[in-house]
């Protein structure tokens, strides 16, 4: 942590120094494990350690996949099949990889919502927050991509209906549409390119995620309080901290250990239920699902794109306005991408001095109903897109944007926040007692 004083890695042996001298990795180890860490941190930050073993276990199950699938849409679907058949430990491999997306997904929204509350995109962390949520969309694509690769009616209706959604973009969306399928619809070419990309992906979101830990390790975590590591000498900085080893590393671990108990008892007993029964019947252009939907962790934003459909005033407004340029299906394009984007913006759209929404009594209402609308949004996403479904979906959506575009920036104008503790130590001793002396 750049400015906050700790003791850093001193070479004693001369293979240490030698080493050291000319690559001095050893150092770097040391100096990001021994980091000082707010001691007031609570279990809402177990979130970055369960995120790191998805990433690992989405590669190394992904490596070994694709050691036995085919990318050919004559022979994907089989190839899938010969995995959860024939192949040893097959069957666990795939079903370790499918529901490792949800967990990643699963731990990156609870990860997201924490930073809203307790303001972790709020200087200096504004580029920490730029960064994750890059990681984010990294993961969507990498996710559609592979949602695509089974080969079975709902990848190839579900990659329709996306790939789709790019050629409402006025002037240049049928030649981005053409291109990113390879052909005018989706075939093998689509599903080579989705393949490859998916592939790649992942370790896109690895450097992605080194950059990230870099990012933090310069601006120093956030905490419960929002109240910054003193700075002033080493003394105060121990009372505020206690290395990331071995405290906080032997508390992610027991919360792994938890989390990975109920991971494996879906894996074991139905690893099926988040999945779709249609993508065990394999693709057919000729025959359409009665109900095409993505996945769950896609479902709000799915809700969102389905929400503004050509009777709604502002989408009419806005095909007005444009001369017809902006239609219902552009607009959907745009609120569900806008959606992700106002998350991205909120280190600015959030107007407030004060960043731990604990010390924000209005602020807590608004957020725990955005909270709550992520989870209808998330609901109406997996309904028919009919009334009432698509009335509660455009209700959600309009709270969505208000929230980031409206509450937020008011919110640092009329609310009038209580007094937060002068140090984290006095946040600590309050919650745990003074120690002895």
């Amino acid at each position: 942590m750049s400015g906050i004083p700790h003791d850093h890695y001193e070479p004693k042996t001369g293979a240490e120094k030698w080493l050291h001298s000319r690559l001095p990795i050893v150092g770097l180890l040391y100096d990001t494990i021994m980091i000082p860490t707010p001691k007031n941190l609570n279990w809402m930050w177990i979130w970055g350690i369960i995120l790191t073993f998805c990433l690992a276990l989405q590669i190394v199950t992904g490596i070994v996949l694709v050691m036995h699938y085919t990318p050919h849409v004559s022979l994907a679907f089989a190839s899938v099949e010969h995995i959860m058949r024939d192949v040893n430990g097959g069957h666990m491999l795939r079903y370790l990889h499918a529901n490792g997306a949800s967990l990643f997904f699963v731990a990156v929204y609870l990860h997201i919502f924490r930073g809203l509350y307790y303001g972790s995109y709020k200087a200096p962390r504004e580029i920490t927050w730029i960064i994750g949520m890059l990681i984010y969309l990294c993961m969507m694509g990498t996710a559609f991509m592979g949602y695509v690769l089974p080969w079975g009616q709902m990848s190839f209706w579900g990659a329709t209906v996306i790939t789709g959604l790019f050629g409402a973009i006025p002037f240049v969306g049928e030649p981005i549409q053409t291109w990113l399928l390879g052909g005018p619809a989706v075939d093998n070419a689509t599903l080579n390119r989705f393949f490859s990309l998916h592939y790649l992906l992942p370790f896109v979101i690895a450097a992605l995620v080194a950059v990230h830990i870099w990012a933090f390790h310069t601006t120093g975590n956030n905490n419960p309080t929002g109240v910054d590591v003193r700075r002033g000498s080493k003394a105060e900085a121990e009372k505020d901290t206690v290395p990331f080893w071995p405290y906080f590393v032997i508390k992610d671990v027991f919360a792994l250990a938890v989390v990975l108990l109920v991971f494996f008892a879906i894996v074991g007993f139905m690893p099926n239920y988040l999945g779709h029964p249609d993508n065990y019947i394999e693709a057919n252009p000729l025959a359409t699902p009665a109900h095409i939907v993505p996945e769950w962790y896609f479902l709000p934003f799915y809700a969102i794109l389905r929400a503004f459909t050509a009777d709604v005033w502002v989408v009419m407004f806005a095909s007005w306005i444009t001369g017809g340029i902006i239609d219902a299906k552009f607009f959907g394009v745009l609120a569900m991408f806008g959606a992700i984007a106002v998350m991205a913006l909120v280190p600015w759209l959030d107007t407030s001095r004060v960043r731990s929404g604990r010390y924000r009594p209005m602020f807590k209402w608004w957020f725990w109903l955005l909270a709550v609308d992520f989870m209808v949004l998330m609901w109406a996403g997996a309904m028919p897109a009919e009334p009432p479904y698509s009335t509660i979906s455009l209700i959600g959506a309009t709270y969505w944007f208000a929230y980031f575009l409206v509450i937020l920036p008011l919110l640092g104008v009329i609310e009038k926040p209580t007094a937060a503790p002068a140090t984290i130590e006095e946040d600590f001793n309050n919650h745990y007692g003074k120690p002895a002396e």
